[in-house]
């Protein structure tokens, strides 16, 4: 069987979400490391696409050098042409700030080398081009996402409760929230409990680097290469560029059964299969480059589960349908289950 195209119409579980002012609460265990089991179980051979690509690395490098070089030229047109900054931030330096960012993700899992201390040195080279440290701050809370996927009081990708309320309803307030999601994100952390504060020495490395690196932007090739830049990065995560639309992709559901989501179309190409979300969270330690082998080698597994066509047409959807709100998500903490009890 193929994979089922998410249909949001046909989703009696719509209409009810649509109506609730909570997440949908769930004392479902998290899917990824059972059906790990079965898999490792089922098809021992998957287990050789654990590893290392140390290819991941001169992706990095080849996005990191493309884009000082077109910041370099956005620089030369001077800050009179800033429109022309934002159009090539938008259209080309968006994906490249992207790819970077799942680069910094797969670095984050210990996927492109074996030694921690060389996947954090090359994490930083991804981050260079973001015009702020991201980095070692992702790598801190990311872990916590797949451990305790789906509760409130340690994944720090379920939105807060204010952001549901002030922006989750109405398609205005959708666009509002995909618009300055790079931003919003750093609101969350506050919440999170039992996380190893970020603030370490790595943390500092980070910075320093990002900082020199837009320093010698600004110094040398002038502020519009730095707003180039800046603005690659928010249209890479943000601003509603249709690659925002990942992180509804990835985790927004009706149906605690399905809580996480592939994408397998075309700009996985330029997104380093990061669309490839179940096999991600089933095998985190398996680089993006093997991910679609994953799929291959283990059909029956991924065959049923529903996906998404677009994420261009996944965002129109998720502003605009009402039945889509930011409460669209599974939640797993005490809190939500004493909650459901209640009712």
């Amino acid at each position: 069987m193929s994979a089922q195209a998410f249909d949001l119409g046909s989703m009696d579980a719509a209409e009810t979400a649509a109506r609730r002012n909570a997440f949908i609460p769930t004392a479902a265990k998290r899917p990824h490391p059972l059906r790990r089991r079965a898999i490792l179980k089922a098809h021992p051979e998957v287990e050789a696409l654990i590893g290392h690509d140390p290819r991941t690395a001169i992706v990095i490098a080849g996005a990191v050098a493309g884009q000082t070089l077109l910041a370099a030229v956005f620089g030369h047109l001077g800050l009179a042409y800033w429109w022309a900054a934002l159009i090539g931030a938008f259209c080309i330096g968006a994906f490249a700030n992207h790819a970077m960012f799942v680069a910094i993700h797969d670095a984050t899992h210990n996927c492109v080398f074996k030694s921690n201390a060389l996947n954090k040195w090359i994490a930083i080279l991804a981050d260079l081009p973001n015009t702020f440290p991201n980095a070692m701050g992702f790598r801190c809370y990311h872990m916590k996402h797949h451990s305790h996927l789906g509760d409130y009081d340690y994944d720090a990708d379920l939105p807060s409760h204010w952001e549901a309320r002030v922006f989750g309803r109405s398609a205005l307030g959708k666009a509002a929230w995909m618009f300055f999601f790079p931003a919003l994100q750093l609101f969350r952390l506050g919440r999170l409990k039992g996380t190893v504060p970020m603030w370490g020495r790595w943390t500092f490395i980070n910075a320093a680097c990002v900082v020199a690196y837009d320093l010698l932007i600004l110094v040398f090739l002038g502020p519009n290469a730095l707003l180039y830049l800046f603005a690659s990065f928010w249209f890479s995560v943000g601003g509603l560029h249709p690659l925002a639309a990942r992180w509804v992709q990835e985790h927004f559901t009706f149906d605690p059964e399905q809580e996480t989501f592939d994408y397998y179309g075309p700009l996985n190409v330029i997104a380093l299969n990061i669309g490839y979300h179940n096999e991600h969270h089933d095998f985190p330690d398996v680089p993006w480059t093997r991910l679609p082998q994953l799929k291959e080698m283990a059909p029956e597994f991924y065959a049923d589960l529903k996906t998404h066509e677009s994420w261009p047409g996944l965002q129109i959807q998720f502003i605009f349908d009402p039945r889509f709100t930011l409460y669209s998500r599974v939640d797993r903490s005490a809190a939500a289950l004493k909650t459901a009890g209640g009712r």
